[in-house]
């Protein structure tokens, strides 16, 4: 849901550089690719190296768009893309995204992880 309305977002101008559309497109395959991985997390023992690449690239997702969404930054030390650059993140609903939503993303990525290794 906030994957598509980061491009939506970006489509009207109010965020700018790459990561609006990293963020977003990454958030969909990371989900698409989720769906048929559920009938394969029924058997994880057998299918934990595709189950291992899908957490990797969640997690790896959500890392570069953190990344991206601070270098995106008006006023950031770090800023080198032009404005508005990421900054529709600092005001709600998009605020919840970093704030909340990223790091309990990022809790579940580990928890799939261990989950995966005792597997």
């Amino acid at each position: 849901m906030f994957a598509i309305l980061f491009l939506l977002v970006a489509a009207e101008g109010r965020m700018s550089g790459p990561f609006p559309h990293s963020a977003g497109w990454g958030d969909i395959i990371s989900g698409v690719v989720a769906l048929p991985l559920i009938w394969l997390a029924r058997n994880p023992a057998r299918n934990k190296a595709v189950l291992h690449l899908w957490n990797a690239f969640g997690m790896l997702d959500l890392v570069v768009a953190i990344g991206l969404g601070v270098m995106s930054a008006p006023g950031s030390l770090l800023q080198i893309f032009p404005d508005p650059g990421s900054e529709a993140m600092t005001r709600l609903p998009l605020s919840f995204v970093p704030t909340v939503l990223v790091p309990m993303w990022m809790v579940l990525h580990a928890i799939i992880w261990v989950k995966l290794r005792r597997a």
